[in-house]
């Protein structure tokens, strides 16, 4: 792969230590409102252009270069059984960092918009309920009521396997 692309601008979040405290990410995808807790959150960066990566999941829509290193970007969207993210101005690219069983997986998730990082107490966070969110139980950790919303607080290391991302990261490497 040839295909060099220049780093975007960063957001600076708030330190990752800060998530233990209840700290999450809160984003947009295709109307809804999501969150993960902010200790896998690592930068936040504009959409750009991404290479394909031939014979990968609908969900994987390809790899960016972020410094130097191959960064496969995951439709977060599409990977919940959403339809597929249309890129628009306020679409971002959350570079997260999950625990792996020898090193820590990074990876890119797309999402149609970023909201705040919002501070949630454990007695926020309802069970999760089994029908009627549009996604499967499996991806979601529970329900916070803010305002007069619903936001669907996501089970990150469900929804993004580091076994399976790091199963198409070699998939990819190798090709």
């Amino acid at each position: 792969m040839n295909a060099i692309l220049a780093p975007v601008p960063a957001i600076a979040l708030p330190s990752p230590a800060g998530a233990l405290s209840g700290q999450h990410l809160t984003f947009q995808l295709r109307g809804g409102i999501y969150a993960m807790p902010l200790e896998h959150v690592r930068e936040i960066i504009e959409f750009g252009s991404l290479t394909t990566v031939p014979r990968m999941p609908a969900f994987v829509r390809g790899v960016m270069n972020l410094r130097g290193a191959v960064l496969p970007v995951v439709d977060l969207g599409a990977r919940l059984g959403l339809p597929p993210a249309e890129a628009s101005r306020k679409t971002c690219v959350v570079i997260l960092e999950l625990p792996g069983d020898t090193a820590p997986l990074v990876v890119g998730a797309l999402v149609d918009a970023v909201c705040e990082v919002a501070e949630f107490a454990p007695t926020d966070i309802q069970p999760a309920p089994s029908f009627g969110a549009g996604i499967e139980d499996r991806f979601m950790q529970g329900m916070i009521r803010s305002d007069a919303q619903f936001i669907i607080l996501l089970h990150t290391s469900a929804a993004l396997s580091p076994h399976e991302l790091a199963r198409l990261a070699a998939d990819m490497a190798t090709q």
